[in-house]
């Protein structure tokens, strides 16, 4: 496997070999300190250049990055599915190399680079021939920190995390485990994730991010925390996922009445106390029942 270093030598040149490439940066993680170093880290580089027509028309030009294992060009399916797509101003290319090693590179003309440069604060100039790169501050992941919430933004978290619950309750019972583990993922795993960033993030200063899709509850929750975290997900036998629904109420319900006292917030105490009960009490009805409540 190259290493970064070597990676870092062959991404730059090819771009010091290539008169149509003016300029190179780089985005994601590898740019960010506090992002943890290993070898699954993404290469996420933007080559600068004149045009891109001729670099798409003939794309043998990427194989001097080595042999691949697979390549996705996303541009050209997001075409291919009807979305109108300006390809004389950019274009993308995920290469996964068959020695581990993942670039994904994208070229832009400068009046395209100039559109957004920078707009992402993990942004480092690696190559400027022309001195077109406009001057940029180092890289900083602030613009990932865990935001504080507004008293509206708890409201609708928790209003919805209680709600949406009715859903999955009425998957299970229907024996429709598509639509209740997609209801549980989608509405109420989406709630938790939120829910569960704001208490790390008072826990923290609001100073830290929790990773794309919570990729970094593990190091920042206690070990009773993450052990009920995990225990949230399940596998395909309904009494499982009972359990892990519970177990998902009882790691929200922590988290979210901590998150209110440090706000100054209001927990939904009847919605919790009224929906607890009425998942305690589907989850015993029978599956022939003819009626939820009886009079």
């Amino acid at each position: 496997m190259s290493t970064e270093k070597e990676m870092f030598e062959l991404i730059k040149d090819v771009a010091r070999n290539d008169e149509r490439i003016r300029a190179v940066y780089m985005n994601g993680s590898r740019t960010n300190s506090n992002a943890p170093k290993d070898i699954y880290q993404d290469y996420d580089i933007v080559y600068v250049v004149t045009e891109t027509a001729s670099f798409i028309k003939d794309n043998n030009w990427i194989y001097i990055f080595g042999d691949f294992i697979m390549i996705q060009e996303p541009d050209k399916l997001d075409f291919g599915i009807g979305i109108d797509m300006d390809f004389a101003r950019s274009y993308g290319y995920l290469m996964l190399l068959k020695d581990g090693n993942r670039i994904d590179l994208h070229i832009k003309t400068k009046e395209s680079m100039i559109d957004d440069y920078g707009t992402d604060k993990l942004t480092l100039p690696l190559l400027d021939k022309d001195n077109c790169l406009p001057p940029i501050p180092p890289p900083t992941d602030i613009d990932y920190h865990i935001k504080r919430p507004t008293v509206g933004q708890y409201v609708s978290c928790t209003n919805n995390f209680w709600w949406c619950l009715q859903n999955v309750a009425k998957g299970i019972k229907r024996d429709e485990m598509p639509y209740a583990k997609r209801m549980f993922e989608e509405t109420t795993r989406a709630s938790l994730d939120q829910m569960v960033s704001w208490w790390i993030g008072t826990k923290n200063d609001f100073q830290v991010s929790s990773g794309k899709m919570g990729k970094y509850f593990k190091k920042y929750l206690p070990h009773s925390y993450w052990d009920l975290y995990k225990a949230t997900y399940s596998d395909g036998h309904y009494e499982n996922f009972w359990n892990s629904v519970f177990v998902t109420c009882d790691l929200f319900r922590t988290v979210a009445k901590d998150v209110a006292v440090h706000f100054l917030f209001v927990y939904p105490l009847d919605d919790d106390i009224n929906m607890t009960e009425y998942l305690i009490h589907l989850r015993c009805l029978p599956s022939d029942a003819t009626e939820i409540f009886k009079n």
